[in-house]
Parts: C-alpha cells; sequence; structure tokens
C-alpha cells in the first residue's frame, strides 16, 4: 500500500481518536487554541476509552474499502460504550451535521459534539438511536452479531460489517450468534463480517477470548464456519497495513463466497490492538494503555489534579490536531480523502434507518382466511392454525419482494403454523438428509433453537426495513425478557427523533399456552411475559389476547400493519370454540373490549347484578360456561359478560393510549357490581391495572397461581381456581343476598369440582359434561 493512502488512513484515524477523546473531557477550548485550563475540562468525566480507538481504526478503514469498491455497507457496533468512536466518524464525514445541522462541522460544532457527550440534555455514551448510522442499542451486550445477521437476510447487497468486543463475547447470545453462517443464504442475503476485537480486558478483568493461544481461538472459530484473518499489533504504521490487506482478502473472499453457490467458509477478521491505544501509558505510576484501568477514563482527576491536566493535554497533542483540522476546525482534506460520500456513508446509509426502505406489507383482508360462523360455539377451529393459512398468503405475496419472515424455536408446525411451508421452506445452509422435511437454501422460515438468535434476527431485519413474526411458546419468550427491554427502548427513543422513519413492528404470537400444556406440565406453565410487556413504554407495547380464530386474524392484521410497535399476541393453538363472526369480530377487536349481549341475561331494564368479564381463550370458554351455569340455575340474576382482547384497555388514559377513561370503564364493568374476572395470566396484573379505578374494591379476578401439573385440560382450571363451577361459585358468594338464595346452587357446583377430581383420577379424562360442553344458547 502507497505512503500517501497510508498516510490519509492515519491522519483519519487520529483525527476520530482526537475527537473521542475529546468528548469525554471538553466542553470548550475543542482545538487546544489556548493552554488547557481546569474550566475547559467537563465536572463530571464520563465515557469509555479503552474501546474507541479500536472502533476508530476499523470505520477509518471501512470508509476507504466502501469507498474504493462503491460498497452499500453498515456496521454494527457491538462494544458497549463505543460511543464516542461512532459520533466522532459520523462528525467527520458529515453525516452528523446532516442529521443535527446545529452540530456543524467546524470548531463550534466541534465544542457542542464534546459538550453534548454524556452531559444533561445530551447524548448517551453508548451507539444508540441517536447515533446516525446504528441499528444497534449498544448498552447491552450480546446481540450485536445477530442484529448484523438479521439485517443481511433478503439484502442481497449488503455488507455487514460487525465489531464484537471481547467482552459481548462472552456472552450466551453472541456465541449461539456465530451458528447464523448456517442459514445465510450466499445468492438471497447479504454478507456478514464479523470483526472480533480482542483488546484483552473488560471492565476489570481480562477476556476469555483475548487469552485464548492463537490456535486454539482458530479452532473454534473455524469451527463456527468462519476463516479468521489476523489483525494484531500496537505500532499504527504496521497495523494499518494489516487492517487494510485483511479487509481486501476478506472482501474478496466474500464476493467469491457468494458465487460459489454452496455453503461457504466465510471470512471474519481477529482484531488485537491495545486497550486505551494511543492513550496515557502511565497514569501516577501504575499501567493504563494494555490494561483494565483504560476502560472508561484514563485520567479521572483532571480537574483537580494539575499533573493529570498536563497529561491530558499532552495526550491530546499527540494526535497534532492542528494538521488534522483547519483554522476554522473543520476536517482537511486529507483526513476526509478517503471517506465515502452520499449515502454510502456509513452514517446515512439508509439501511440504518429502516423505515426509509419500508413497503407496506400486501396483506390479505381477515375476511378472506376467516371461518365462517352461524352462532357463537357452535364449531371449533385451531386458531393459529387459521393464523397460518393468513401468513401464509403473506409469505406468497412478498415471494419475489423477500421482505417478510417467520421465526422461532423449531415450533412452527408445533404452533399450527405449518401452511407456511406450502409456500416456502425453512432457511437451512447445512447438509440435508433424505429424511429431512421443507428445509431450503432460499427458505423464509427460519428454525433455530436460540430464542435470543430468533429475536435479535427478527430485530435486525425489522431496523433494516422489513416485517416479520415471533412465534414461540409462551412460556419461554421469557429467555428475551431483555433483548424486548432494550428494543422497546430503542423504539421509544426513536419516536422522539423526527430523522428516524417509523419501522415494522415487532410481533409475537405466543403460543402452546399455560392452560394446555396438560403433556408437558409444570415447566412449560408461564404467562407472564405480559406483566413484562406491560412494565414497559406504554406508547410503545400492545397486548391482544383474541378469544378465537376470527379475532386472532384480525389482532394479527393490525399487528403486521402497525408500526414502532411491540405487538404481543396471545393464542392458543388447540382447538377452541369459535365465538364471533368475522364482522362482529372486527367491531370487538376495534373495541379492544366489549359486553357480548348474546352471552348474558341483562335486559336493558336494569344495571346487572354481576358482571363476568373474561381475557383470554380458555378463560372466555370458561366465562360462558359459567354464564350458561348461572342462566340455568340461577334464573332471573342479570349477568353481563365482558370481553376484553386488548388488555391495556384496562388501564387509564392518561396511561396509556388504549386506556380508557373512567366513565368508559364504569359504564362497561359499573362502578358497584361485582365484577369476577377470568384472565388468562398471573391475576394481580388484572389488580394492578384497575387499582384507580372507582369499582376495583368490587373486582375478583381468578388466574393462573402456578398450580399446574402434567394432567386434564379442565384440571389445570379446576387447580387454579379459574374453571366454571369456581366461577359461578364466586358470583353466588360476590351478589349481595345471592348466597342465601342460591346455597344449593353452590353446593352442586362445589359437588362437580369434586367428582371431576375423583373421575380424572379413574378414567384419565375430563368429566363428559365438560368435554363435550359447548354453547347451550
Amino acid at each position: 500500500m502507497v505512503n500517501d493512502l497510508l498516510d490519509a488512513l492515519d491522519a483519519h484515524w487520529r483525527a476520530a481518536n482526537y475527537l473521542a477523546a475529546g468528548q469525554i473531557y471538553l466542553m470548550t477550548n475543542p482545538l487546544l487554541t489556548e493552554p488547557l485550563r481546569p474550566e475547559h475540562v467537563k465536572p463530571r468525566l464520563l465515557g469509555h476509552w479503552g474501546t474507541s480507538p479500536g472502533l476508530n481504526l476499523v470505520h477509518t478503514h471501512l470508509n476507504r474499502v466502501v469507498k474504493e469498491r462503491d460498497l452499500d455497507a453498515i456496521c454494527v457496533w457491538g462494544p458497549g460504550h463505543g460511543g464516542p468512536a461512532v459520533l466522532a466518524n459520523s462528525w467527520l464525514e458529515g453525516s452528523y451535521t446532516q442529521t443535527y445541522p446545529d452540530i456543524t462541522r467546524d470548531a463550534a460544532g466541534m465544542a457542542a459534539l464534546f459538550r453534548q457527550f454524556s452531559f444533561p440534555g445530551g447524548v448517551p455514551s453508548h451507539v444508540a438511536p441517536e447515533t446516525p448510522g446504528s441499528i444497534h442499542e449498544g448498552g447491552e451486550l450480546g446481540y450485536s452479531l445477530a442484529h448484523a445477521y438479521g439485517a443481511a437476510y433478503d439484502n442481497p447487497g449488503l455488507l455487514v460489517a460487525c465489531v464484537i468486543g471481547d467482552g459481548e463475547a462472552e456472552t450466551g447470545p453472541l456465541a449461539a450468534s456465530w451458528h447464523s453462517t448456517k442459514f445465510l443464504d450466499p445468492l438471497h442475503d447479504g454478507a456478514v463480517l464479523p470483526i472480533l476485537h480482542l483488546n484483552g480486558y473488560k471492565i476489570a478483568n481480562p477476556a476469555v477470548l483475548a487469552r485464548l493461544p492463537q490456535s486454539e481461538l482458530d479452532s473454534l472459530l473455524r469451527g463456527y464456519g468462519h476463516e479468521p484473518l489476523h489483525v494484531t499489533g500496537g505500532e499504527p504504521r504496521h497495523v494499518h497495513e494489516a487492517m487494510a490487506r485483511a479487509l481486501d482478502e476478506a472482501l474478496d473472499r466474500i464476493d467469491a463466497a457468494k458465487k460459489s453457490g454452496g455453503r461457504p467458509r466465510w471470512p471474519m477478521i481477529v482484531l488485537r490492538t491495545p486497550k486505551g491505544w494511543t492513550g496515557p501509558r502511565e497514569v501516577d505510576g501504575v499501567p493504563v494503555e494494555g490494561t483494565w484501568r483504560s476502560h472508561q477514563v484514563p485520567l479521572p482527576g483532571v480537574r483537580e489534579n494539575p499533573d493529570h491536566l498536563r497529561q491530558l493535554e499532552r495526550w491530546l497533542r499527540s494526535y497534532r490536531p492542528d494538521e488534522l483540522f483547519d483554522a476554522e476546525g473543520r476536517p482537511t482534506e486529507r483526513v476526509l480523502s478517503c471517506v465515502p460520500e452520499g449515502p454510502r456513508r456509513l452514517g446515512a446509509n439508509p439501511h440504518a434507518n429502516g423505515g426509509l426502505l419500508l413497503r407496506s406489507l400486501p396483506l390479505p383482508r381477515p375476511e378472506e382466511c376467516a371461518v365462517h360462523v352461524d352462532k357463537p360455539g357452535a364449531s371449533l377451529h385451531e386458531p393459529t392454525a387459521v393464523l397460518g393459512g393468513y401468513l401464509a398468503r403473506v409469505m406468497a405475496a412478498t415471494a419475489e419482494r423477500r421482505d417478510f419472515r417467520v421465526v422461532g424455536p423449531d415450533e412452527t408446525a408445533s404452533n399450527r403454523l405449518q401452511a407456511l411451508y406450502e409456500v416456502t421452506g425453512k432457511a437451512w445452509q447445512g447438509q440435508l438428509a433424505d429424511t429431512d422435511e421443507h428445509l431450503a437454501r432460499d427458505g423464509r422460515v427460519m428454525e433455530v433453537l436460540s430464542e435470543h438468535l430468533c429475536q435479535g434476527w427478527l430485530e435486525g431485519y425489522t431496523l433494516t426495513g422489513r416485517h416479520g413474526l415471533f412465534s414461540c411458546y409462551e412460556a419461554f419468550v421469557h429467555i428475551v425478557d431483555s433483548m424486548v427491554n432494550q428494543h422497546v427502548k430503542w423504539l421509544k427513543t426513536s419516536r422522539r427523533l423526527a430523522w428516524r422513519a417509523p419501522v415494522a413492528s415487532l410481533n409475537y404470537l405466543l403460543t402452546s399456552h399455560v392452560w394446555r400444556q396438560d403433556h408437558n406440565g409444570f415447566s412449560h406453565q408461564d404467562p407472564g411475559f405480559v406483566d413484562h410487556v406491560l412494565n414497559k413504554s406504554p406508547e410503545v407495547v400492545r397486548v391482544h389476547l383474541p378469544p378465537d380464530a376470527n379475532t386472532l386474524l384480525c389482532v394479527a392484521d393490525g399487528a403486521l400493519r402497525s408500526r414502532d410497535q411491540v405487538n404481543v399476541i396471545v393464542a392458543g393453538k388447540q382447538p377452541c370454540f369459535d365465538w364471533l363472526s368475522m364482522a362482529d369480530a372486527k367491531v370487538h377487536c376495534a373495541r379492544g373490549a366489549g359486553i357480548w349481549e348474546w352471552a348474558g341475561t341483562e335486559d336493558g331494564s336494569r344495571d346487572p347484578d354481576v358482571v363476568l368479564a373474561c381475557a383470554g381463550d380458555v378463560p372466555t370458554q370458561e366465562t360462558l360456561a359459567a354464564a350458561a351455569l348461572l342462566r340455568e340455575h340461577v334464573p332471573g340474576l342479570a349477568v353481563r359478560v365482558v370481553n376484553v382482547v386488548d388488555i391495556a384497555r384496562l388501564m387509564p388514559r392518561e396511561e396509556h393510549p388504549h386506556g380508557m377513561a373512567d366513565f368508559e370503564y364504569d359504564a362497561l364493568f359499573t362502578p358497584d357490581k361485582p365484577v369476577v374476572f377470568a384472565y388468562h395470566g398471573y391475576p394481580w396484573l388484572i389488580h394492578r391495572l384497575a387499582y384507580r379505578r372507582t369499582g376495583h374494591a368490587h373486582l375478583h379476578v381468578r388466574g393462573y397461581k402456578e398450580a399446574g401439573t402434567t394432567t386434564t385440560p379442565f384440571d389445570m382450571v379446576v387447580r387454579n381456581d379459574l374453571d366454571r363451577y369456581r366461577l359461578a361459585m364466586d358470583v353466588i358468594d360476590r351478589v349481595p343476598g345471592l348466597g342465601v338464595r342460591a346455597a344449593s346452587v353452590r353446593q352442586a357446583m362445589a359437588g362437580a369440582r369434586a367428582r371431576h377430581h375423583d373421575w380424572i383420577r379413574e378414567h384419565g379424562t375430563d368429566l363428559p359434561e365438560v368435554a363435550h360442553w359447548s354453547w347451550p344458547y
């Protein structure tokens, strides 16, 4: 490589290092035009220097190859607090000023860039939604590589570089992410170039992979399907030369791999540079550069310690800023000579602002897939199987544009979505056996027994402008609780950034749920993901519990049309009664919660005596069975049946966009009548959502209370006091005066529960009147 080009790369790298260090330390005097004084330094020194020089090196060299080869490329920055480096580079290339015109590319803008970093009212220290060119929230480690592959799927012309920190490389999600090569189709997908940055240390400990002998590390990475290229050193000139060679070789190999037709061994780069490279070598006689001490702020006491202040000034001037910026603070031509232009800049690529590329899905009308309902409760369907037909139509309609995927941990057919296999296969690049079914190199159903990978892939896929759905067993979606936290925070932040175009929502279908896990038992019974999600930002999260197939179609259609949300849909895969026609289902889902007049016995001449409320498919069935029992055994009792599809409707309007005003809530549930609420999940969630309502003292909730085992379907609800007999007894106990008048009815209900207990132990099946029940009216 010619010296002029190496000099230009080094100048850009030094400029980025100067800007990264300046963000951590300086409030004013950005170009050091006067001797550094304590008042030029921030009063609170926050940020992470240790990873920044390595990230700056990667950004500098990616600039060169993107410009020389005219690449369409983005980069996922994995090291958690690499914000100073990525902000520095986006400012240098001009994408930061393009996004934030008040941060100009001159001395005044440099001062503003420095001041805002980790400062009240400013920007965070990690790569965040505010960072141009980012699709990855760097606050929590482990997800970068899965996001990178998600971005590459169905993006055949895109290169996704991904810098993986050596601390991040120790996490479980990242360890699983190496297997993503087995799902990357060289023909229809883009390419991912992992760059494993081993600077040796985490916050206070050595990094595991950094201490492996190179031969052992190479064996590990080759086992994952990669061919590692090594760049090692601490002398800048040597590292620049080695990094340039490695990048060129990696990109040449990627070009060859995409033309090979088979499953290639993809290149990757292992970059070993000192932690805190080019920063202070020693502070107060203690080694800093190349040690864990450089992780955050190498010189902590600059305002109070004159020696630290002098050392900081020597450090900053070592980059020779007068060579890198002109008198007005603008980067020189040499610094920018290798920087690409326009949308080829890493901070301006539209794939990193995926809403710019997003197209609405060609969705079928739910009526086209609806089940016919003559009357409530007269027929049964598997709701998720019906949804599977709908999703298959979406998959077929996107066959050419390839912007819709369904992911799940080995459960697509188990969750009754097998209709998808009529139009696409399961993505698979590994070996094939004669007994395999539905595997395809270009498949757009993705199954891998790692919820982390499913989540990460789908996040990367949607953030780069595509659509998808994550199907999962309800109990095990908790594995990605923390990833959901991060994605919700990303969406919430993005919503207030006018330059971030809305992206497709991240949609969950939770099935194989708590009430029909009788064969798997207690370990598969946990409906608490809804509680977790409803703790998050109300403007982002939505939770739906459709009671039958047609309502499931309606809420799924709405979820796939929505933007910038996390939608959770809980629906069973076992045969379920059809309660509503499609026309009625649409109206009901639009309301989110409503009275089912046909199910109750109130006649409009007086207030109801009691409200039977329900949310979820099994609770709905048990509530309607209880309503039928009361109609038969307690004639004259005015019963109102309320079904809730959108659980956030229970919240006050000022706390959630879908919440009800008090007058709406009171009109539906009454302000003073007993409400017996059968809920799909943990009962205390309903109390938490409704605790401020006028009638909360009259609210009694039944739901799952950790009483589960391998047993019959009806025994699951009996064990948790959610069964029809218990609900009828609750009504008798709570309606004033009814306990005396209906004492014999209550006794009969208790007797039915006892009879059930004996019956299942003798016959192994549910009572005939339960197993063969249907809505009798």
